[in-house]
């Protein structure tokens, strides 16, 4: 069994390429759940439904969210009404989140109907929440706290950022399975996910630092690449928080907890200050742009 620690579309992509080398049901991604929110009455989870549309072979790519093939219908109306029409949700994915909210009014856990939607969207893999408890990742900014999709979506990410914690993690558990799909897997790999704000809140986690650490043979692929972000914001909000955006940047964030990295022929010149650090260095192409460059990685991160 391979483990991947997951936030969105990145760790979707390396858990797609990741399933052309193995077999789908041998991975297991613990996804991200500080980004949830509940909008218009509905418990919408965008790290976890973006897992679910890649791998079921629905996302649409030139976005990298949603689903293909969608309509607007309903966020058009909703806007002419004056409602909050910021979050875009398309007529298609409403379905997701009308069955999640559903499912979970009924008592089912978060869990249990990501398994539901996994199974009936055709995917293989196991796809586990963090956890099943509310976790929310909440940006302290020059503007005051914000809570994650209002900065990454409605602000587009523009705000500067002084601090970043996750509410709800004190008391949280990870989800039924999470510690046990670290703890047996063959490979433990941490996703090119932003650190900050996919990985970071899954690591808050009661048990999940011990569990990784315990093991010694985490492999992680940089979420940077010339020190810059692919997608998202990590490359600046690691400089506004003080840190180095870089692929040795996130290396020193992440520590001990990760054995071996997987950086970027581009960065191939930080490859000896990495392991400097004491970490192994596999370099390789990291930008999943094509299928033999995405089947590369696959193989570099299990080799």
């Amino acid at each position: 069994m391979i483990t991947v620690l997951a936030g969105g579309v990145g760790a979707a992509r390396l858990l797609r390429a990741l399933g052309a080398v193995v077999e789908p049901t041998e991975l297991t991604a613990v996804i991200n759940v500080g980004d949830d929110l509940v909008l218009h009455g509905l418990t919408i989870c965008p790290d976890v439904d973006t897992v679910t549309y890649t791998l079921a072979g629905l996302n649409d790519e030139a976005r990298g969210w949603g689903l293909t093939g969608e309509s607007w219908r309903v966020m058009d109306e909703l806007a002419a009404l004056g409602g909050e029409a910021w979050f875009r949700l398309g007529d298609r994915d409403l379905a997701t989140h009308l069955y999640r909210s559903q499912r979970l009014a009924e008592g089912a856990t978060k869990t249990e109907v990501t398994a539901e939607i996994a199974r009936a969207r055709g995917v293989a893999a196991t796809l586990l929440p963090a956890s099943d408890d509310p976790v929310a990742t909440t940006l302290e900014t020059l503007e005051g706290p914000m809570a994650f999709q209002e900065y990454f979506v409605r602000r587009r990410h523009e705000v500067r950022v002084t601090a970043v914690s996750v509410t709800g993690v004190a008391t949280a558990r990870p989800g039924p399975d999470v510690l046990g799909a670290i703890e047996r897997a063959e490979r433990v790999v941490v996703a090119p996910s932003n650190p900050l704000l996919s990985i970071d809140p899954i690591l808050a986690l009661g048990g999940v630092r011990e569990a990784l650490a315990r093991r010694g043979d985490v492999v992680a692929v940089s979420p940077l690449v010339g020190g810059a972000a692919l997608k998202g914001p990590a490359d600046r909000l690691m400089r506004e928080l003080g840190l180095e955006a870089s692929a040795a940047g996130v290396a020193a964030h992440y520590g001990e907890l990760v054995a071996t990295w997987v950086i970027d022929e581009i960065d191939a010149g930080l490859a000896g200050r990495i392991e400097a650090a004491g970490h192994e260095v596999r370099v390789t192409t990291t930008v999943m742009d094509d299928p033999a460059r995405a089947r590369a990685l696959a193989e570099a991160v299990l080799s």
